[in-house]
């Protein structure tokens, strides 16, 4: 996995050490080894999870899995980051590594890249654009953003991870999936991210134009994921 950026992994959000949307996680890092010819016994990593989290009691924090050619496995408890209220985003060029889609892979260098890039212009993340000015996501979030109260969101198509925290968004609300470019988000109303860890979070800048980062629509996007993770954790 050093050498090559071989190999797969997951990050689950923990609450009060319960993993949120596990099965999800599990599954899709079934589907990347399929996808990636790797060898993976999912219920060996299930177990591993079961054995780090009832020695570890982590609390609320993130856990790590990864598995890599060869058959080494690894899972890590991580503290969570530190959480803005809202994001302010760059724009980095970007093109996605089609023969990967489908595959939450190793390697993720390109991304850790675009993040750093967008840090030293002085935004807090990276917005991925094709060399097309395609809007895609975050280098580790989805990204939603709205014109007329239409909540959007660029759609698979487009080479997108299929975000586990993308679909139970998609699920709750009236999502409609439609290219962009940086052109149309000129015209945002409203825009935020979604992923394991952020959950949803308000986007207050894209590049030079500002955004409200308590709008409506964020707002009860957020309120519907969270009622949405309270649910699960109760029902686990």
């Amino acid at each position: 996995g050093l050498l090559r950026g071989d190999g797969v992994f997951e990050v689950m959000r923990l609450y009060d050490g319960v993993a949120f949307a596990r099965e999800n996680h599990l599954a899709r890092m079934a589907r990347s080894a399929e996808n990636l010819r790797l060898a993976l016994d999912i219920d060996e990593i299930a177990r591993d999870v079961d054995a780090l989290l009832a020695r570890a009691k982590p609390g609320d924090a993130l856990l790590r899995i990864v598995a890599t050619r060869g058959g080494h496995r690894v899972a890590l408890i991580e503290r969570l980051p530190p959480m803005p209220r809202a994001l302010t985003l760059g724009c980095v060029t970007f093109a996605p590594v089609r023969v990967l889609d489908g595959v939450k892979s190793l390697s993720y260098a390109a991304n850790m890249l675009a993040t750093r890039l967008a840090r030293e212009r002085g935004f807090d993340e990276a917005l991925l654009v094709t060399p097309h000015s395609h809007v895609l996501e975050l280098p580790t979030a989805s990204f939603f953003w709205v014109v007329d109260s239409e909540l959007r969101t660029p759609p698979l198509s487009e080479h997108l991870l299929d975000s586990i925290t993308r679909q139970i968004v998609v699920e709750l609300d009236v999502v409609h999936e439609t290219v962009t470019t940086r052109a149309d988000l000129e015209s945002a109303e409203e825009a935020f991210v979604a992923s394991s860890v952020y959950e949803v979070m308000a986007v207050s800048r894209i590049e030079e134009h500002e955004l409200p980062t308590g709008g409506p629509v964020t707002e009860a996007t957020a309120r519907k994921m969270r009622a949405h993770i309270e649910l699960e954790l109760a029902a686990r």
